[in-house]
């Protein structure tokens, strides 16, 4: 299940569910579990047959597997200590993770199904509160494995992250210029010109999406919605890009709309000028190349957003282009790990062909134009866009390596 993206924005976002959930990633014929949610309960003694129950803990870690074998086995991990824990299964020679769960709760069991092939493999107990514990080697003789992936530190993903907070900082300079060309068309009481300028500013700021959570509240007067407000459309604290977009659209005077205009200007401003002394979270950049496209197949698809313009399927092409941004900084650790790279970089490139059919000179196709085999061709290709980007959220999530 996809995570919410983090910061204000949220309130155009998926909440996440309190109960466990697991990402089930195929990488070259290894199935790696991996859990993003809370604990689940299981059973604390005894297996189904073909189970191989191991315990989870400082002591004892990866006590159990005696008889290792080839081929697809299913492992009871087992914690048997009074903290939580997550625990990988990796070459301990070269640390490649072949299999993981996270959040495994004291008492608690937690499977992980995996296939294994010629080779050494240990399992590594990683308490919340104390140092990795590597469990004993064990080697299977024959059959063959998928690759592992080298697991991903918090430095490995410094770069990358400082690469993408400069691209974000020219990209606001763009937003800042952009909607000041709206804003002076609005000034002046040429709304034609107005509905003409909105949509490039609005698409520069949503190429920016790996970026909201560190937006911080300058994301929701920027291009927030009327989800959660009182009043709605009508609401005095419905304002931003979706403010402008519905008075353009529902025949607003340009009177009603020249302050929100001049707040609009500020917000971006203000977020532009102070956007070198904000610090990303270099560990979210893998999340957030999977949760833009997420939140587009979920909020732009559907038309949620749609405050006249019609323009969902331009937007969803600049989040595509946003989320090839963050994908440019993260390939140098992705050509390594993700053994279907090219597979999906054809997928992007069949999303992209897809959105750009929908395009005509300077209009965009509506939603409500779509015939139904187009709006199904369009969610089925971002969908499973969505589902290959979610290999990146889990390989690009960092890992304790001590």
């Amino acid at each position: 299940m996809p995570l919410p993206r983090l910061g204000t924005r949220s309130v155009r976002l998926r909440t996440a569910p309190a109960v466990f959930v697991v990402l089930a990633v195929v990488l070259g014929g290894t199935l790696l579990a991996y859990s993003l949610g809370g604990p689940r309960h299981g059973r604390s003694a005894g297996a189904p047959s073909g189970h191989v129950v191991v315990d989870v803990s400082e002591s004892h870690c990866g006590r159990g597997w005696t008889r290792p074998e080839p081929g697809v086995r299913t492992f009871d991990l087992h914690n048997s200590s009074d903290g939580a824990a997550e625990v990988y299964l990796e070459d301990p020679a070269s640390q490649a993770v072949y299999g993981e769960v996270e959040g495994i709760g004291p008492g608690t069991t937690r499977q992980l199904t995996v296939r294994l092939g010629k080779g050494a493999y240990a399992f590594k107990c990683v308490p919340d509160d104390a140092d990795a514990v590597t469990g004993p080697t064990v080697h299977i003789t024959s059959g063959s494995r998928g690759p592992g992936a080298a697991p991903v530190t918090q430095h490995d993903l410094i770069p990358p992250a400082l690469s993408y907070q400069k691209w974000v900082g020219g990209g606001l300079d763009d937003v800042v210029r952009l909607t000041a060309t709206l804003k002076d068309a609005i000034d002046r009481g040429d709304l034609a010109a107005a509905r003409s300028a909105w949509l490039p500013a609005h698409l520069e700021y949503e190429r920016l999406g790996a970026a909201y959570d560190a937006f911080g509240d300058a994301d929701r007067a920027i291009n927030g919605t009327d989800a959660g407000l009182a009043g709605g459309v009508r609401d005095k604290d419905f304002a931003g890009f979706h403010r402008i977009e519905y008075g353009l659209w529902h025949g607003e005077a340009a009177a009603g709309l020249r302050a929100p205009a001049a707040a609009l200007v500020k917000a971006v401003t203000g977020l532009r000028d102070s956007w070198s002394q904000t610090r990303m979270d270099p560990a979210q950049l893998g999340l957030r190349a999977h949760e833009i496209l997420e939140n587009t197949v979920q909020f732009e698809l559907t038309g949620r957003t749609d405050y006249g313009s019609g323009s969902n399927l331009a937007t969803s092409r600049a989040n595509l282009d946003g989320t090839r941004e963050v994908l440019s900084r993260l390939r140098p650790l992705l050509a390594t790990r993700y053994a279907d790279l090219p597979g999906l970089d054809k997928e992007l490139d069949r999303a992209q062909h897809s959105l750009d059919g929908f395009r005509h000179g300077d209009d965009w196709t509506s939603l409500d134009a779509l015939t139904r085999a187009q709006r199904e061709r369009a969610d089925s290709v971002l969908g499973d866009l969505v589902e290959r980007l979610a290999s990146v959220a889990t390989l690009c999530d960092p890992r304790r390596t001590v």
